[in-house]
């Protein structure tokens, strides 16, 4: 099949109605739609989607073959007759740079069996950041595609706002409004949800920061297959001697800075919930998006009293035992998916006992994810995902020397790798429902 080269504002009629879209840019970037009555604008919230709502009325934004960059799959027959056009809109990653220092981006129409119907050479482009790449659009009862290729020097913000997207934005009249973190058709909307994690609390800077690192979690999670997953998150740290070094670095505070995001992404309430353990264990207050400089610095030591907890009653040598115990005890009061992220620096010694723990958790709606911090002998741990007599393979470990050199991507890559082939395990062993 020839494929038809369009040019800016050249249209063409689209005989099949399972088709997907697709734009390759030199650089990272992110593909959303706006889906627009013949006013231009949305219905809802709902009627955009992007990587943290990777499903609207007949548009799925899903991962492309071959570790390809993401695609619009698109089913004309679904969609809701109200609208009219859907646009697809493409936006780059990286701070400070433009589409006009890229060579030109190309965006496609591609059939179900790969076949690329059109192609658009988007040319001309210079100082803009996002741009709506192609439309498809009713006519008298059929549907085309429109070659649009338009910028927007106000970028997201007047992109958004433009099509009747709600953008939430109170710290400043300078600050860069967020994409809508979980846009649902109930009452509360994405600016109700993000004031309850206390986002809109942050400076300008910190909440650009975790914008940032919120899209590196759901763009693992949508790579994967479980973009709208909600799950439980609980945070174990080490407070062992062996750590002082890591505590006294920063280290671990920046660890619960980095983990911050992936609660926001998983957990509707968008809190941690942490504990820190040695030979006992402290449940200490759950960790929330505006107080968390606040809360490393109450909790994250070694010694003394904090927050009223003596830390001399947890101890200071390995026992990973009463930490698990507890964790496990917590699960039978939940019956969402719980995800455990264990920082340790290594111990792990009770080998018959933590295998008989691990086993028993394998029946239970979690997935133990183990991060050795340091240079370590991790033991156990590296024989987690061969270990028998589990009922799903239920726990993942990897180890780092230096988990700061990390970037985001890389960090949640790993960190979210296993998660969601447990999910899928664990729903057909009948652990979740």
């Amino acid at each position: 099949m020839a494929t038809a080269q369009l040019t800016k504002g050249q249209n063409g009629p689209l005989p099949l109605t399972d088709l997907s879209i697709s734009v390759e840019v030199a650089a990272a970037v992110d593909l959303a739609a706006l889906l627009v009555t013949d006013k231009g604008t949305v219905r809802s919230d709902a009627d955009f989607v992007f990587f943290n709502q990777p499903s609207g009325p007949g548009v799925r934004l899903q991962p492309g073959s071959d570790g390809r960059p993401c695609v619009l799959a698109v089913s004309l027959t679904a969609v809701p007759a109200d609208i009219t056009e859907i646009r697809a809109v493409v936006t780059l990653d990286a701070p400070n740079t433009t589409f006009g220092q890229l060579r030109a981006p190309i965006a496609a129409v591609i059939d179900t069996a790969g076949n690329r119907i059109y192609e658009y050479r988007m040319e001309g482009l210079g100082s803009e950041t996002i741009v709506v790449a192609v439309e498809m659009y009713r006519r008298s009862g059929s549907w085309k595609v429109r070659a649009v290729g338009q910028g927007y020097a106000g970028g997201l913000a007047e992109l958004v706002t433009d099509h009747g997207v709600v953008v939430h934005d109170d710290s400043s009249a300078a600050s860069p409004p967020s994409w809508p973190t979980h846009t649902t058709q109930q009452p509360a909307t994405a600016a109700d949800i993000r004031t309850a994690h206390g986002e809109q609390k942050l400076s300008l800077e910190k909440r650009e920061k975790l914008d940032l690192r919120k899209r590196q979690v759901a763009k693992v999670l949508l790579s994967k297959g479980v973009g709208s997953i909600r799950a439980r998150v609980v945070l174990v740290i080490d407070k062992t001697g062996s750590m002082r070094r890591l505590y006294n670095s920063g280290t671990v505070q920046r660890v619960v800075e980095r983990m911050i995001p992936v609660a926001v992404q998983l957990d509707d309430d968008g809190r941690l919930e942490p504990y820190l353990y040695a030979a006992d264990y402290a449940k200490l207050p759950d960790i929330t998006v505006d107080r968390a400089e606040e809360w490393a610095a109450e909790y994250l030591h070694i010694r003394g009293r904090h927050g009223g907890i003596d830390y001399a009653e947890i101890g200071g040598s390995n026992n990973e035992l009463p930490i698990m115990r507890e964790i496990i005890a917590s699960l039978t009061r939940h019956t969402e998916p719980t995800l455990v992220l264990f920082f340790t620096d290594g111990g792990f010694r009770e080998r018959a006992k933590i295998t008989a723990l691990m086993r028993e958790a394998s029946a239970l709606p979690a997935f133990w994810q183990f991060i050795g911090l340091g240079h370590a002998d991790y033991g156990l741990l590296h024989n987690l995902d061969t270990m028998a007599g589990r009922r799903v393979d239920n726990a993942g470990f990897f180890a780092v020397d230096d988990i700061d050199i990390l970037t985001d991507a890389d960090l949640y890559n790993r960190l979210l790798d296993e998660f969601p082939g447990w999910l899928r395990a664990a729903k057909s062993a009948g652990i979740l429902h």
